[in-house]
């Protein structure tokens, strides 16, 4: 037999004055835990998630603390879930790789923006065709942000009919990507993956051809030329816009004008979103390798997101009228 202890055992301190209960105070690893399980049931815009929709993947880790965002966003970006879809209008193509180029650029346009809601839809020869995607978006925002490189018949006439013929979606229509400094910097990429060396800034025998798909819209004419005119800022060396249709000259006819000026050092860019026939038919017209459509280039990417948030503020400026969005 044992002698009993003549060890006090230790008592356990008094609760706090008011606390009503004798439970032990929370170690800290205990408070920590209650307080991240709190702060993982309220959103980025400070208001509390639905119990339903939050996961325990969702819950603050200790390293989220420490660890810097990848992307951030300025200011005044958009938040998720609460922003507007970005509902994507490329034009459509028979080439199969017009579809995947596209995909591809949605994709880039997401990592940008984690979150936010991107849709594609086509004017035409294309699924999902644009009223089959604002059908889908009934009671819900959206900005339709066309993939397209310059006013035209599309922007003007084809993206307000759309959004018109579909009232249960509350609709606003961006500009157009171009005229743009980050669709030069897209073209200036592609040129350069093409073969143009920027030791050629400023050479004699130099020069570019902006290929585009051409409109009868003289206003289209002018977004292209206007490109046309800052990209030879960037290079040092004239570039001269032709078409595949509608409009002169025919990118042929541009490089033997050039050749007749002594500017036999001749690249094609591609003035184009994503592959296709007019696309094919100018790089089939090039002295060189032609630099590939715009397509994924991450600079894309960024531009379809200014034009999306620019939409959102030239609305907000209007007092809530959906407008298309200035260039």
């Amino acid at each position: 037999m044992t002698e009993p202890s003549t060890q006090q055992p230790r008592q356990s301190p008094p609760p706090p004055a008011g606390s009503g209960g004798t439970e032990p105070l929370d170690s800290t690893a205990q408070l920590l835990t209650r307080i991240t399980a709190q702060l993982s049931l309220v959103s980025r815009n400070g208001t509390r998630r639905p119990m339903h929709r939050t996961r325990p993947s969702e819950a603050l880790r200790p390293s989220d603390t420490l660890r810097p965002s990848a992307a951030p966003r300025p200011p005044d970006a958009p938040r998720s879930p609460d922003a507007p879809t970005l509902l994507v209008v490329a034009h459509g193509s028979r080439d199969p790789q017009a579809l995947r180029t596209v995909m591809a650029l949605l994709d880039g346009v997401r990592d940008l923006r984690p979150g936010l809601d991107v849709r594609l839809g086509h004017i035409e020869l294309n699924r999902p065709l644009l009223p089959d995607t604002l059908d889908g978006l009934r009671g819900a925002d959206a900005v339709l942000v066309p993939l397209l490189l310059g006013r035209g018949h599309h922007v003007k006439h084809d993206l307000p009919a759309a959004a018109a013929a579909a009232p249960a979606v509350r609709t606003r229509v961006a500009a157009p990507l171009g005229p743009h400094p980050l669709l030069v910097e897209a073209l200036y990429g592609r040129l350069v993956e093409a073969g143009w060396d920027p030791a050629d800034q400023g050479s004699r025998s130099a020069a570019v051809v902006l290929a585009a798909a051409g409109s009868r819209d003289p206003d289209s004419a002018q977004d292209t030329r206007r490109t046309a005119r800052m990209l030879a800022e960037r290079l040092g060396v004239p570039v001269v816009p032709a078409y595949a249709s509608a409009a002169t000259p025919t990118v042929p006819a541009a490089l033997r004008a050039l050749a007749a000026r002594g500017r036999h050092r001749t690249f094609v860019a591609s003035y184009f979103t994503a592959p296709g026939r007019f696309a094919s038919a100018a790089a089939g017209a090039a002295p060189r390798t032609a630099a590939l459509p715009l397509g994924a280039h991450p600079a894309m990417a960024r531009l379809l997101l200014h034009r999306y948030d620019q939409a959102l503020s030239a609305t907000a400026r209007s007092g809530g009228v959906s407008l298309l969005a200035s260039a």
